[in-house]
C-alpha cells in the first residue's frame, strides 16, 4: 500500500503562476492550465523559489525534497515536479474548498 506523500515511484508536474511581493501567501485561482499562486516574499535572490517551495510543503503536507522547479526560476510562470503524488492528486489538493 503506498503512503500518500511519500517518495514514491509517481511523480507530477504543476505548471505554476507566481505573483511574489503579495499580502499573503496563498492559492490564487487558476489561469488557463497553470495554478495561480500569491507569495509575500519579493523575487529578488531566490526568496520567492525557496517560499513557493516552503508553501506547497504546507499545502501538501510532504517534504520540501520532494519539491522540485523544474523550469522558470527566474520567471513568473514555473513547472514544478512533485513526487510522491499522481497528476490527479495534487490536482485535488491544490484546487480551491
Amino acid at each position: 500500500m503506498k503512503k500518500k506523500g511519500s517518495m514514491t515511484g509517481s511523480r507530477a508536474i504543476l505548471s505554476l503562476k507566481i505573483i511574489p511581493g503579495a499580502s499573503k501567501d496563498e492559492m490564487a485561482g487558476r489561469m488557463g492550465d497553470a495554478v495561480k499562486i500569491r507569495l509575500r516574499a519579493p523575487a529578488v535572490d531566490g526568496k520567492a523559489n525557496k517560499a513557493l517551495i516552503e508553501f506547497l510543503s504546507d499545502q501538501l503536507q510532504c517534504s520540501r525534497a520532494q519539491i522540485k522547479i523544474l523550469t522558470g526560476e527566474c520567471a513568473r510562470l514555473k513547472r514544478v515536479e512533485v513526487q510522491g503524488f499522481s497528476q490527479d492528486e495534487l490536482q485535488t489538493r491544490l484546487s480551491p474548498p
